[in-house]
């Protein structure tokens, strides 16, 4: 037989039997399908944790008390030699004066964010509109927005006045303002808007930041520190957080030493005490994170593998019966003087196009 004929006799083999070869196609296409999908969802898990813990840079890098980012529940240690901290002093929060006080004294040359989380469960309203109870209320102060990777669109940031008058004013996410305000950024500023029955002024309109971790950051309420302990805070253990960006990647090691420095006082720590709360780069938390990703990337693969080998095994249970049933097929063509490799190329050439079928069926999915 020529090459053509069997091509040809492949061709109607395959579309004399639709269901079989659809099968087979779905088969194929699913199988691909899972693991680009796989790979893909932990492509864009990687991103979306850089993108949300690397707002500051290399060059930043943040105060918190070590419940924040403690996870087991054993004695912490120091990096000081000899020194030893018990967990339950890992828990002391850091306070609105301790906060307040670092800044005041923490002369190196670069830029001080206070951070007080608020709620995330607050609902906001404009005049008939109300949201879902799913806005998050943030605490910061002048330089909150700059050191957490916000752009204004419109209006004005908070000032310091703001921030120690604690008066109603807030930045706003995009979200919140093309629902109440359609697209014009500036419509939002100047207005009252309620949040959780306390008016605000809108002061400024954020741009657009997108999602991480399923969470909406453009659907956020920014208003200062002293609002959200006031208002928004049912939390009496609630922490402070420090953000601190220096303007040379070069100095930040020694901006690190010097803070560790006047913080230990502002914590009324003794020489012999150990620290009780951890300053974190920006990118180590990152690199943290993505090392613990790597375990789910290692599960994600062993499950696209796994994936792939189901589809093989029913893939080739498919063929199995396709040769099964045509095996009259296969011993006329043998008794009108068909040779044995005539008939594996029609088989492969079965398997090609079906092969070849099968991505355009997965882009299709």
């Amino acid at each position: 037989m020529k090459l053509t004929d069997t091509l040809s006799l492949a061709y109607r083999t395959i579309r004399s039997n639709p269901l079989r070869t659809g099968i087979t196609v779905a088969i194929i296409a699913f199988g691909i399908m899972a693991l680009v999908g796989i790979n893909t969802a932990i492509d864009a898990m990687k991103q979306k944790f850089t993108e949300s813990f690397s707002a500051m840079g290399a060059n930043g890098f943040t105060i918190h008390n070590k419940k924040w980012f403690q996870f087991d529940n054993q004695e912490v240690k120091s990096h000081r030699k000899g020194l030893k901290e018990k967990k339950s002093n890992a828990s002391v929060p850091i306070t609105k004066l301790q906060a307040e006080t670092f800044r005041d004294r923490f002369q190196y040359p670069a830029t001080v964010a206070l951070t007080f989380g608020g709620v995330s469960d607050a609902v906001v309203t404009f005049g008939n509109h109300k949201t879902n109870p799913n806005v998050r209320i943030t605490g910061g102060d002048e330089n909150y927005v700059e050191l957490n990777g916000f752009t204004l669109s419109a209006g004005r940031n908070l000032n310091p006045m703001d921030v120690q008058s604690g008066r109603n004013v807030a930045i706003i996410g995009s979200t919140l303002a093309s629902r109440f305000f359609g697209k014009n950024p500036l419509a939002p500023v100047d207005q009252i808007i309620h949040i959780n029955n306390l008016p605000f002024r809108v002061i400024g309109v954020l741009e657009s930041k997108g999602s991480s971790f399923g969470m909406d950051n453009d659907n956020v309420v920014i208003t200062s520190y002293n609002n959200v302990r006031r208002f928004f805070n049912s939390n009496s253990n609630a922490s402070f957080q420090i953000q601190v960006k220096v303007a040379d990647v070069k100095t930040i090691d020694g901006a690190i030493d010097q803070a560790e420095g006047v913080f230990r006082p502002v914590r009324r720590l003794e020489v012999t005490e150990a620290d009780n709360f951890n300053i974190d780069k920006s990118d180590s938390i990152v690199n943290i994170l993505l090392r613990n990703l790597s375990v789910i990337t290692l599960a994600a693969l062993a499950i696209g593998i796994i994936t792939l080998i189901g589809a093989a095994v029913g893939l080739m249970n498919i063929m199995l019966v396709a040769v099964t049933e045509r095996t009259k097929e296969i011993g006329l063509v043998k008794a009108i003087g068909g040779r044995g490799g005539s008939i594996r190329q029609q088989f492969l050439l079965e398997s090609v196009l079906i092969s070849l079928i099968g991505p355009r069926g997965s882009a299709i999915q």
